[in-house]
């Protein structure tokens, strides 16, 4: 738990939403409680005898009254949610967590090993909440900022997602079910994320500074480097992983891919070593040649920044593939010339200041994040 302000306040704005969720009788996903039913049996009319005749005293009777009769809420829970994560005065709940987790699942679920399966669910179940902790963060500064989203904005936007995905109201409700959310929910959903675009343009921007300088430096460099080639020949030797692959299976892998590249390394030839240890039978006869690429045709585009900064010779691994891990070879580089610099420095200059920007919100995050009261409850 890290975090300062006022930890009495804190508590009591976390007891009063508690106090909300009960009353409200949520009950997605949680753990039961029991609290014991008021006792609502009705006390039966009560008699008095009476008064004897004056001759003689009397005992007084007591007042009979009915049997009790056992209320229809005696022995029922109360369920409501559990908070995974307080964030100031605001809190997550666990099903608010667990539908964020649906669409990321798909691949972790298919894991065959029950505790490897678990192990992963876990991690990325932190991780989501980590993002979660900080979206909530960006809104609470956007709202001490006053910065505002009108109704009509979230419906141009889900207007824009409707039109650019070909669905009408019916199949977006559709979709949306299928990923755990209501069309109320999104559009809420929507207008957090459009607060959360607009207080990091109006609270972070003004930080970013990309001058000419940056700009020139940046284009001399696509001169002597990555992005003025054009085409790259390239070898590989693949350590093949299964579809799922284990903690375990990964880490065999990677020591295998590092053992050949000590061999490269140390002044053995590439495709000797490919010959030897990769696992594509396609290629390691060659010597793992795989041929020429030209700039967007590779098949796995995250390749693509890696091996075109390469230069002749280069040897570069592991890298993760969908078959595996890979350690790549450039044998041959042809260069192409850049525009001149004036037609591309406004492409340059956007791409300088999203870099920048994502670096700096990064920085404001970490800010957000020192001087928030944060209590994670994940167990």
């Amino acid at each position: 738990m890290t975090g300062n302000g006022n930890p009495g306040r804190q508590v009591t704005m976390v007891v009063r939403k508690l106090q909300l969720l009960i009353v409200a009788g949520l009950t997605l996903g949680a753990p039961t409680f029991a609290m014991a039913a008021p006792d609502d049996a009705a006390k039966a009319p009560t008699t008095t005898t009476p008064p004897a005749a004056p001759t003689a005293p009397t005992t007084p009777t007591k007042p009979a009254t009915a049997a009790p009769t056992t209320s229809p809420n005696a022995g029922k829970k109360i369920i409501f949610e559990r908070v995974v994560a307080v964030i100031n005065d605001a809190i997550v709940l666990r099903s608010e967590l667990e539908a964020r987790m649906i669409p990321v699942l798909g691949e972790a679920q298919q894991i065959a090993d029950p505790k490897e399966r678990d192990r992963r669910i876990e991690k990325l179940r932190s991780q989501v909440l980590d993002e979660m902790v900080n979206e909530e963060l960006i809104v609470q500064a956007a709202e001490a900022a006053k910065i505002e989203v009108e109704s009509s904005e979230v419906q141009a936007a889900l207007d824009e997602i409707k039109s650019t995905n070909n669905l009408d109201d019916a199949a977006l409700a559709q979709v949306l079910a299928a990923q755990g959310y209501t069309v109320a929910n999104y559009k809420q959903d929507l207008r957090r994320q459009l607060l959360r675009l607009r207080a990091v343009n109006q609270l972070v921007a003004h930080k970013v500074n990309i001058t000419d300088e940056d700009i020139r430096a940046k284009y001399d460099q696509m001169q002597r480097r990555s992005d003025s080639v054009s085409a790259v020949k390239l070898s590989h030797i693949l350590f093949k992983l299964p579809e799922h692959p284990t903690e375990q299976q990964i880490a065999e892998a990677k020591d295998k891919a590092a053992k050949a590249m000590d061999r490269i390394k140390g002044g053995e030839d590439f495709a000797k070593v490919a010959a030897d240890v990769s696992d594509d039978v396609s290629t390691k006869a060659t010597g793992g040649e795989l041929g020429y690429f030209q700039r967007g045709s590779m098949a796995n585009p995250e390749w693509e920044p890696i091996v075109f900064a390469m230069e002749k010779g280069d040897i570069r691994g592991p890298v993760t593939g969908p078959q595996g891990l890979h350690v790549f070879n450039v044998t041959e580089v042809q260069t192409s010339n850049l525009k001149p610099f004036p037609e591309m420095k406004e492409q340059l200059s956007r791409e300088l200041r999203r870099k920048e920007m994502d670096k700096q919100t990064q920085v404001w995050l970490e800010e957000l994040r020192k001087k928030a009261y944060i209590d994670i409850k994940l167990s």
